[in-house]
């Protein structure tokens, strides 16, 4: 229960916020908003994955792509059943994010994207909700396999 919790509260915020901005652009505001001097919104549609990588139309790559991330998902929802500790709160942020990703991907056939970090002129890959949870998901695990205590090792 505490699960589903999880991802479904991640996928809402996420579907949330986009609905948000979207709405917003559709209403004719331009949707650049400056909230810090490092800190924008600013609505891209992203065709490709993580920062834009193979970006293009929609065309039978874009869903074999999409098809194959779908496959992921379900593989991290079968690991996330069997998690327990802190496995569970990451597999979930993963999933939730990862979900609402996918979502986007189906119905617009793009992910919106909006949050722009940067630094004078120097700009990390603009992000969204969803991102930076699959992100914390990622290096938490990642962690937890660096400095876990009981090394697995394989005999050849």
């Amino acid at each position: 229960m505490k699960k589903t919790i999880i991802v479904l509260t991640i996928f809402f915020l996420d579907r949330i916020t986009k609905i948000y901005l979207i709405n917003l652009q559709m209403e004719g505001t331009d949707v650049d908003f400056y909230i810090f001097p490092f800190l924008n919104f600013v609505l891209v549609w992203n065709t490709g994955i993580g920062f834009g990588l193979f970006s293009g139309e929609a065309d039978i790559f874009y869903h074999m792509l999409s098809g194959l991330i779908a496959l992921i998902n379900i593989a991290i929802i079968y690991l996330l059943i069997k998690a327990k500790g802190a496995y569970l709160y990451f597999l979930a942020s993963i999933i939730g994010g990862s979900l609402g990703n996918l979502f986007d991907r189906i119905y617009y056939y793009a992910v919106p994207d909006f949050i722009d970090l940067h630094i004078n002129n120097f700009h990390w890959f603009i992000f969204n909700v969803a991102d930076i949870f699959i992100t914390v998901g990622i290096i938490g695990i990642i962690f937890i396999e660096l400095f876990k205590k009981e090394k697995i090792s394989i005999d050849a």
